[in-house]
Parts: C-alpha cells; structure tokens; sequence
C-alpha cells in the first residue's frame, strides 16, 4: 500500500488540465471503483500507473511518485517505447470519446 497518496494535488493537477478523475481512470485502463481506491490510499499505483500519469499531467514520473507515495516512478523511464504507446493509446481513446459526447467531431 502506498505511504501517502496526495489526492488534493492530483485534484489540483487534473483541474489544470481540465481533466477528471474519470479521465485519469480512463487514460491508466483502471475503473473508476479502482482509481477511487488509489485516491483513498488504499490501492498503491503501479510503475506503469505512475508513467501514464506523468504522461497525462505533464510532470516527471518522479513527481507522480512522490505525490502517489510509491519509491520506484517507471521503470525505463522515457525509454519504454511500449509503455508509451499504450498510454497514448489510452489518452487518443479519452480524446476521442470526449470529441464524440461534445457532438464536435464524427470519430467512429
């Protein structure tokens, strides 16, 4: 379990970006019951979790970690070339079906 997870900071961040928990949940492939257990420190996030974080927030993975109380932020860092597909991959699909309830696009 985590040490400490700093949901207010995470609020913070994702309210920069206008974002939701419920993208969050979306981009990292977790339910929204999952990512609720993360936020009540009761879940820990994994190396994996912690990347596709970073990605969506736009902070070091490092800065994820300190802040989601886990010691190891991804392993291979930026280097991981299928880590970060699947995370962008994760995030196109967010995109796309926020583009799809706006009415503003006709992805399919």
């Amino acid at each position: 379990m985590a040490l400490f997870f700093d949901a207010a900071w995470f609020d913070e961040r994702l309210a920069e970006r206008g974002l939701s928990r419920e993208a969050m949940a979306a981009v990292a492939g977790l339910s929204g019951a999952d990512l609720a257990l993360v936020f009540k420190d009761q879940r820990e996030v994994s190396a994996a979790e912690v990347a596709v974080f970073a990605e969506l927030l736009g902070v070091p993975a490092a800065e994820i970690a300190a802040h989601a109380g886990v010691s190891t932020p991804a392993p291979g860092g930026e280097s991981d070339a299928g880590a970060r597909i699947a995370a962008l991959e994760r995030r196109v699909a967010v995109l796309e079906t926020a583009l799809k309830r706006s009415g503003l696009t006709d992805v399919k």
